[in-house]
């Protein structure tokens, strides 16, 4: 999986609406190196813009799919993702805050935050989003799935009502980033936020590993893991708030990107079984190399228009989940109700 990472990383940086060959990307970096300027608008288009995109694009695609591991091993279901249970609704709810009453806020702390706003509101939503959609969907301290994602479709609906809302209340330049937002895009990537990404994913990706043993004994059921001496409590508020902080800092810079979180583990499983050992760092870079892949579909498809990768993602995450809800059985042939 490195190896292919590699090949896809280096395919996505040189095809694009202008190509770079690999001399291209070796003059540049040496240039870089010795701290000359790029020798030709091919190695600008490289280091100012193609590279910083696809890194962004491989980091958040590492994040949204251990962000999707995380959330299954927690509700203890593989049909589960964040944009499932409201945290990408609620992440879009407070970005969208942020855009149009940003001018509210006081110079001072614009001065001081303003470039974390949008992360700060949008983790404060998928926070909030997700805690109320897990305590809504327990009974007798057990997670029903059904409630789980009817609670899900509520709590999404309710935030999406809250973005409709701020689209209405917004002027047209805040429209228009609210509706950029909500598509997804890598086109605005920029060094600052691979800095910012990066960072908050080494963080929480090094938790998540650290406490892969507890989610492999937590999906046994809370009573059972609590008698192997693990605090189930803490354990569900850490995933909660790590998950939450890696789908907020994802989708702040880059917009909301349906699906990922259920594709990638769910096919990684496939490949490496259900040990979140095993699990968690196949799914860092299976979500790297399928981010990019649908990134340059993005590119490609319309070339040289893009496509929001929100949509790749959407078209082709909604019919694997079908998929996996008649592989689970809640979708029964005869009608009626399925017990």
């Amino acid at each position: 999986m490195m190896v292919l990472l590699v090949i896809v990383l280096l395919a996505s940086i040189a095809w694009g609406a202008v190509g770079i060959s690999l001399n291209d990307m070796e003059l540049a970096l040496l240039h870089w190196s010795k701290g000359k300027e790029p020798g030709s608008i091919y190695e600008s288009v490289f280091l100012q813009i193609r590279l910083p995109r696809v890194l962004l694009c491989c980091i958040t695609g590492a994040i949204l799919a251990v962000s999707g591991v995380l959330m299954q091993g927690l509700f203890r279901n593989p049909i589960v993702e964040p944009g499932l249970v409201g945290t990408s609704a609620g992440a879009a709810l407070g970005a969208s805050f942020v855009f149009v009453f940003a001018s509210w806020f006081a110079t001072e702390i614009q001065s001081i935050i303003g470039p974390f706003l949008v992360p700060i509101f949008a983790f404060a939503g998928a926070l909030l989003s997700t805690f109320i959609v897990y305590q809504l969907s327990k009974s007798n301290s057990r997670v029903s799935l059904t409630s789980l994602l009817l609670v899900g479709v509520a709590i999404n609906a309710v935030a999406l009502s809250g973005t409709g809302f701020m689209t209405y209340l917004a002027r047209d330049p805040q429209a228009r980033s609210i509706s950029f937002w909500n598509l997804g895009t890598f086109s605005g990537a920029s060094w600052f936020q691979v800095e910012i990404v990066f960072l908050v994913a080494l963080v929480v990706i090094t938790i998540a590993i650290a406490d892969a043993k507890k989610l492999n004994a937590f999906i046994l059921g809370e009573e059972e893991a609590s008698y192997l001496g693990i605090d189930t409590k803490r354990l569900k508020r850490k995933i909660l708030v790590i998950n939450t902080a890696m789908v907020a800092i994802a989708t702040s810079f880059v917009g909301v990107i349906a699906f990922m979180g259920l594709i990638v583990p769910h096919v990684m499983r496939l490949l490496v079984g259900s040990d979140h050992r095993k699990l968690i760092p196949a799914s860092i870079f299976g979500g790297a190399i399928l981010l990019l892949i649908a990134d340059m579909g993005a590119r490609l498809l319309l070339a040289p228009a893009e496509i929001p990768i929100g949509i790749i993602t959407s078209l082709v995450g909604a019919p694997v989940y079908i998929l996996l809800l008649k592989q689970h059985n809640f979708i029964d042939k005869r009608g009626g109700e399925h017990d």
